[in-house]
């Protein structure tokens, strides 16, 4: 099971790891992140999340080779202070979020997120759940399918590619990913396809509405900081503008005194900024790791610090 985890040693230099810490995985995957961490803490414990029962039971295997010190979660991070208040752990010493899709997901057809191969409409991050691809494609009306696409996809196309669905899904069910492809493709310029891939954005608009995707990004990251000890980091690794916006916005709320007191000569505790930014700016994949693995050509990595 071959899994590339993009910007590893920066998000794991970056955590700061204790010996003895408590250390969280929010999105385990492959265990690309967890194995590292799990090396550092020999002394300490992590607790990893994720809601794929294969990407479980591979990384169950992988990380017994190195310590016991560990426990997965079956749980979208979601439920990231709830199910760590379950198991008595109620401040941690740092939590990483490594936000896109594994490898594996990607290039198991079968799950439905590629728009290059041929598989039933499915994109749930979570076989458990109920509203999968097909049913927003086939059921969502023309108003919210435009929505979605131009929301979470960004599309300047979105009324006509919606419009394309509609009209598509009257004739017959949309099934699959090359049926959405070819729905997609109808509906924009034949040169805009060609040089735009549309495709691309759709099946990230209708990922994200699966899935939840940014709804749950903002809660969680709001659980996780509030879960931080003093000197605590979180890392959190994105893949698209959106999930990039929402944890800049995030981070920058907490790290920032409060309107209603600056400028005051004593700023009372209370109002006083919960984290501090340890970079400023993302930081991104280096030239060799973008010649190693040209997935990883969007990410960024933004850590910071409980104060």
């Amino acid at each position: 099971m071959k899994h590339y985890s993009v910007l590893k040693s920066e998000l794991i230099d970056g955590l700061n790891i204790k010996p003895d810490g408590i250390y969280v995985d929010a999105t385990l995957g492959y265990a690309g992140d967890s194995k590292e961490i799990l090396k550092r803490v020999r002394r300490g414990f992590l607790f990893a999340f994720d809601q794929d029962m294969e990407a479980i039971n591979y990384s169950q295997n992988e990380l017994s080779k190195i310590s016991d010190n560990f426990k997965i979660i079956y749980s979208n991070f979601e439920h990231l202070k709830e199910k760590l208040t379950e198991e008595g752990i109620t401040l941690v010493d740092g939590i990483i979020f490594d936000l896109g899709l594994s490898s594996p997901q990607i290039d198991e057809k079968e799950r439905g997120f590629s728009f290059m191969q041929d598989a039933p409409l499915d994109m749930r991050m979570d076989l458990g759940k109920e509203v999968d691809a097909k049913m927003i494609v086939n059921n969502y009306s023309l108003d919210k399918l435009t929505d979605i696409f131009f929301k979470y996809g960004e599309e300047k196309y979105s009324r006509s590619i919606a419009k394309s669905v509609v009209k598509e899904r009257q004739k017959k069910e949309i099934n699959t990913t090359l049926e959405l492809v070819e729905a997609i493709k109808k509906g924009v310029p034949f040169k805009y396809f060609i040089t735009n891939h549309p495709e691309r954005q759709i099946f990230q608009a209708i990922r994200i509405e699966v899935n939840d995707e940014l709804n749950v990004l903002t809660k969680a990251l709001v659980d996780a900081i509030m879960m931080l000890k003093k000197g605590g980091r979180i890392g959190v690794i994105t893949f698209h503008s959106l999930e990039d916006r929402i944890v800049k916005q995030t981070f920058k709320k907490y790290s920032e005194v409060d309107d209603l007191v600056k400028g005051l000569p004593e700023i009372p505790d209370e109002y006083k900024p919960l984290i501090k930014l340890i970079n400023k700016k993302p930081i991104l994949p280096s030239d060799s790791e973008l010649e190693e693995n040209s997935r990883s050509r969007s990410a960024k990595l933004r850590i910071i610090e409980r104060v």
